[in-house]
């Protein structure tokens, strides 16, 4: 053996490739660091765009389909997605992140948590093919059981992609996800409407969601061409697994606390009342988590990769949290500040109860357009127990208050919806980003400085708006009231020092690739 092959095998490099196997090309993440902030940012217009290309493939799919099949066909899947939706919380079990977030991981690790997944997935699908008669029993429709069987199959195939998907995040392959994501939508909404142009009724509509699945899963492994081992004891998964169902615990009662509002409105006040409440608080949070949800995927990666550089991790974070508050807190407050106008464009003069809900569940949007904070902080540094210790105190403070706002009407349970969010989120913020790199003061700070420029900017809106300057017709008014908060809030935003800095760094990540870099170790 020659000098040079001693000498590289004695490396600690080669030391590390011998530790964890052939896939480490999959694993290392120390190539990202010296340009993390330039790929984050174009990781985040990337999924942007991604998201926004699957909105429009979406609705097309919406007005395609609907011409095509029954309202009573569409009833039929959504009586199973509902329970899907949360039989789903438990196929993932929260390994995917993390893998994401651990510093170092090997191949056997990963192995392992495929297998788990891939468990879980089955016992999932198992769990929704044995409620299938009673879904069929509850609803009255017998052919909800062979519909939930069929649909139960896609828990299997989409846990064989969890981990496939991590690894890509993990790696920052954001171009690569997106064109996953885009063409399997893209394909599965063709399979969908051939199908119900042949006739298949509600079966186009359960075909197009185990399509999408079966193409996801092609396209990922495609992309990733990590392949699993055997599953093997005692590599350190058992810790990943149980910070990954801290993850999953939250998520479940964070999923019962965000849908028992509508459960209560239900069952007192009734469907009407339900279909103002329901209306409202998806207008008011449907652009906020098309915008905050991709954004986390970007976000997390890169935090989970500068966990071990406080300084770095702390600049990176709060930059992160202003450019994402500079794009969903002004969407928020010009909702607010021209609701009746957005109701009667959007929906029509019939909605105009939802105007008023849409105002009372204000507060609690303002605050949710930044409730991705304390989420980052803890599963980038792999706290995830106060993300579940939060969820357990959460939950019964705004079920309480459910209760209690029920006895005003559908405004009171918003009210109250409001006052209990703004005050537990205000408490884990602070949680969260105790004993961090990011103090819960510097979280504020970035909140405020946008938050003030954007109510002067909606003043200044609904100012123009009630000068009646653009005639009677609603569509042209409100378009030009936005242009009048966007001028406004760019007006005064760059007021702030620190809305200055955000605008003048993203302008020069754009214009030059590299000028942040982060220090090696």
């Amino acid at each position: 053996m020659s000098s040079t092959q001693v000498e590289m095998q004695t490396s600690p490099k080669w030391r590390r490739r011998i530790a964890v196997g052939p896939n480490i090309d999959h694993f290392e993440t120390d190539h990202l660091l010296p340009d993390l902030s330039r790929r984050s940012l174009r990781g985040g217009a990337v999924t942007l765009v991604s998201q926004a290309i699957q909105f429009v493939l979406q609705m097309a799919s919406t007005m395609i389909m609907a011409r095509l099949l029954t309202p009573y066909d569409f009833g039929l899947i959504a009586m199973v997605m509902a329970i899907m939706g949360f039989v789903a919380l438990f196929k993932d079990a929260g390994l995917s992140e993390a893998t994401i977030q651990r510093a170092d991981i090997t191949h056997e690790q990963v192995s392992t948590l495929f297998w788990v997944n891939c468990a879980l997935s089955a016992a999932a699908m198992v769990v929704l093919a044995l409620l299938a008669p009673a879904v069929a029993w509850f609803y009255h429709e017998q052919r909800l059981l062979w519909i939930t069987i069929a649909l139960s199959t896609s828990f299997l195939l989409s846990g064989l992609n969890v981990q496939h998907h991590a690894l890509l995040r993990r790696q920052m392959r954001f171009t690569a996800l997106a064109w996953v994501n885009c063409l399997s939508v893209g394909c599965a909404i063709a399979v969908g409407v051939a199908m119900a142009r042949l006739g298949f009724s509600y079966w186009s509509l359960v075909g197009l969601q185990t399509a999408m699945i079966v193409f996801n899963l092609l396209l990922t492994w495609t992309f990733c061409r990590w392949r699993p081992g055997k599953p093997v004891r005692n590599v350190g998964s058992r810790s990943m697994i149980a910070f990954g169902g801290s993850i999953t615990g939250f998520y479940v009662l964070n999923y019962f606390t965000r849908n028992f509002d509508n459960i209560l409105v239900g069952r007192v006040l009734g469907s009407a009342a339900l279909g103002v409440y329901s209306k409202a608080y998806n207008l008011l949070a449907l652009p906020i988590s098309q915008i905050n949800f991709p954004i986390g995927g970007v976000v997390v990666p890169a935090l989970s990769r500068l966990q071990n550089k406080p300084h770095e991790y702390r600049r990176f974070f709060l930059h992160a949290l202003a450019a994402v508050s500079l794009i969903t807190v002004p969407l928020v407050v010009f909702s607010l500040s021209l609701t009746r106008d957005i109701v009667l464009v959007l929906l029509g003069a019939k909605w105009l109860p939802v105007a008023t809900v849409f105002q009372l569940l204000g507060p609690a949007a303002m605050v949710g357009a930044i409730n991705i904070a304390p989420g980052w902080l803890c599963v980038s540094l792999g706290r995830t127990r106060k993300q579940l210790y939060y969820g357990l105190i959460s939950a019964p403070i705004c079920v309480i208050a459910f209760v209690i706002g029920v006895q005003w009407g559908v405004e009171g349970v918003a009210a109250a919806f409001s006052i209990a969010f703004t005050l537990v989120f205000s408490f884990f913020d602070w949680y969260a980003s105790k004993d961090t790199p990011v103090h819960w003061s510097a979280i504020a700070g970035t909140f405020f400085a946008v938050l003030a420029p954007s109510c002067l900017a909606g003043l200044f809106a609904y100012a123009v708006n009630r000068a009646n300057l653009f005639g009677p017709n609603p569509i042209l008014a409100l378009m030009m009231c936005a242009v009048a908060f966007a001028a406004a809030f760019l007006a005064t935003a760059i007021a702030f020092r620190q809305n200055r800095n955000i605008f003048s760094e993203l302008c020069s990540r754009l214009i030059r690739p590299s000028l942040y870099r982060v220090a090696n170790p």
